[in-house]
């Protein structure tokens, strides 16, 4: 008999394919016939669909598509057409959003921004109607819709970058574009223009909620791997049926940290940490130039950051040019 390993699941047990709790009131029927693939059974549930999209889920899509084929139809044009250099400089390729002569006009030049001003619309939408697809799939099969919450944070992050932040600030201009390495360019330019976001007290605090998410994550699942050969990984089991698996983790929690999460407690804490992540990075971005013009002249004024000392007093700046 194979000796049980819980880096991933050696052994999987196969029966009937699972088909839910019946659809009521439904114009789209599950989609495809289910199967089973034993590589995805190592790593979760083996079992793939059958598939449900319904009418948010098909137009959600929809959308979709529409945006990444403007996005790539731009960044294709922007290379002469030319495939060979449309995969080699893709990671670098853009989708610029109007430049700052035209404001919040709603739709400027298609080659000036008006294709970016298109693509984010269809892109926005795509994202609300997704979210409005697991917020209904949640009621509909008697869920909480805490996840539906938690996309929201995000799409608020989203919505901030793109729409919130460059209506208050007048101009399309301050949004992000659509790129791999440019919008991380734009990340970088963004927090040197506003006098470095480190000192923007809404992204420290961001910051702590994701590494404090990924040590939650890390400290969660390294506990239940830990105790899976114990039955640690059937939760509703352990909470009805008290085993040595729940025992052990708990044991161990309170050796190391004086105190343990029980099985409830340590998916809220995961949930507010990553929900919060997005929610005080969305609020440090808006208030960068509506509020803020220089975060490190606001951490001086507020004892957040001592000014660096000066070392050479009394020498000028030779690109200032002689007597200045």
């Amino acid at each position: 008999m194979a000796e049980y390993i819980n880096i991933y699941t050696q052994t999987q047990v196969r029966g009937p394919a699972e088909m839910g709790v019946p659809l009521t009131k439904e114009l789209w029927p599950r989609l495809g016939k289910p199967g089973f693939v034993h590589l995805f059974g190592r790593f979760g549930n083996a079992q793939i669909g059958p598939i449900f999209l319904g009418t948010t889920g098909m137009v959600s899509l929809a959308c979709g598509a529409i945006a990444i084929v403007i996005m790539g139809m731009n960044m294709w044009a922007s290379v002469g057409w030319d495939p060979v250099q449309f995969v080699r400089q893709l990671p670098w390729l853009a989708l610029e959003p109007p430049p700052p002569k035209y404001g919040l006009q709603i739709l400027p030049p298609l080659r000036e921004g008006g294709w970016w001003l298109i693509a984010g619309f269809f892109l926005t939408a795509s994202i609300l109607l997704w979210w409005l697809r697991t917020y209904r799939r949640a009621v509909a099969l008697g869920m909480g819709t805490h996840v539906a919450w938690a996309f929201a944070a995000a799409i608020w992050l989203y919505l901030v970058l793109g729409f919130i932040r460059p209506i208050l600030m007048g101009s399309w201009s301050e949004a992000v574009p659509f790129g791999i390495l440019p919008h991380l360019d734009w990340t970088a330019a963004f927090s040197i223009r506003y006098g470095n976001l480190f000192y923007n007290p809404f992204h420290c605090l961001s910051i702590v909620f994701l590494y404090g998410s990924t040590l939650l994550f890390a400290m969660h699942g390294g506990t239940i791997l830990s105790v899976s050969r114990l039955g640690g990984d059937r939760e509703l089991d352990q909470i009805y049926d008290r085993g040595t698996a729940s025992e052990r983790a708990a044991l161990f929690w309170r050796w190391t940290m004086g105190f343990n999460a029980t099985m409830e407690s340590i998916h809220r804490w995961a949930w507010w940490f990553a929900v919060l992540t997005p929610l005080t990075g969305g609020i440090g971005i808006l208030l960068s130039g509506t509020v803020v013009d220089n975060w490190y002249l606001w951490g001086i004024k507020h004892g957040i950051v001592p000014p660096y000392p000066e070392y050479h007093q009394g020498m000028s700046d030779p690109s200032m040019g002689a007597g200045q």
